[in-house]
């Protein structure tokens, strides 16, 4: 099984491109050693605050993928208000 979980970003703290690298390399980097999952920014828009960021997993047990998933979320939820940004939205597929 694999998980795709699609986070939509909201930077209002943002005010150029450079704000929002490093807003989202901060999450990417965070998520990456803490989940030991792969994530990317998906969709690269040049508005300095908006992003779309991925975050994949892969395993046997789909339970197992689903809690890892909530977990992922919560953190990227934490770690997007201590960094000036906004988890607006949220989707989660299997595959």
């Amino acid at each position: 099984m694999i998980a795709l979980l699609t986070l939509d970003l909201r930077i209002e703290a943002a005010h150029s491109l450079k704000d929002k690298r490093q807003v989202t390399r901060s999450l990417k980097d965070r998520l990456r050693a803490s989940f030991n999952v792969s994530v990317a920014e998906l969709d690269p828009s040049l508005l300095w605050n908006q992003a779309t960021i991925g975050v994949v997993g892969v395993s046997h047990s789909r339970d197992y993928l689903e809690g890892l998933m909530k977990n992922v979320e919560r953190a990227a939820l934490r770690i997007a208000n201590n960094a000036g940004a906004e988890v607006v939205d949220s989707f989660l597929e299997f595959f």
